[in-house]
């Protein structure tokens, strides 16, 4: 089974890319995975609300463009739920087993932009996930979700990962 992980925007600064080419190299030693990155919509400054949501729209519609019938898709969101590493790794292990997601045969999480994802992209993951209450950076996003991934293999490989 193939994780994907589709980014809108890149890392920008050494330190986010240094983090996450570290963890996706040990994330390979447990599954296929790739970043995909798409394009940030160019936005004026200080923006209405219906400017933030056409970004929004046009962002996640990218995401949706791309995803096929047989990814198990999951969309961090601040409105999903919250679920610490153990459930976490158990949800993984259950998608890549086949035991929930109707023989879906890839993995896809949607990490929108500085404004999130649309409704609509929210609307068509099979789960919404939500690491905090807090609000984080899209880059720094990315890198908790890769450090989320690997230490859920690691859980569900029965290795001690605990730093």
């Amino acid at each position: 089974m193939k994780i994907s992980v589709y980014c809108i925007g890149n890392l920008k600064e050494k330190y986010w890319s240094t983090a996450s080419d570290e963890y996706m190299k040990r994330i390979r030693r447990f599954s296929n995975i790739e970043i995909c990155e798409f394009k940030e919509e160019a936005c004026e400054d200080k923006p209405s609300e219906s400017v933030i949501q056409k970004v929004k729209d046009k962002e996640s519609r990218k995401f949706l463009d791309k995803v096929k019938n047989t990814d198990f898709c999951i969309a961090l969101d601040l409105r999903g739920k919250q679920m610490t590493s153990v459930k976490f790794s158990e949800k993984l292990s259950d998608v890549m087993k086949g035991v929930i997601g109707n023989g879906k045969s890839n993995i896809v999480f949607f990490i929108g932009g500085s404004f999130g994802l649309s409704d609509e992209c929210v609307s068509k993951a099979d789960l919404i996930l939500s690491m905090s209450d807090m609000t984080f950076p899209h880059q720094m996003a990315r890198i908790i979700l890769l450090e989320q991934i690997y230490r859920a293999f690691k859980i569900n490989a029965g290795e001690v990962y605990h730093k």
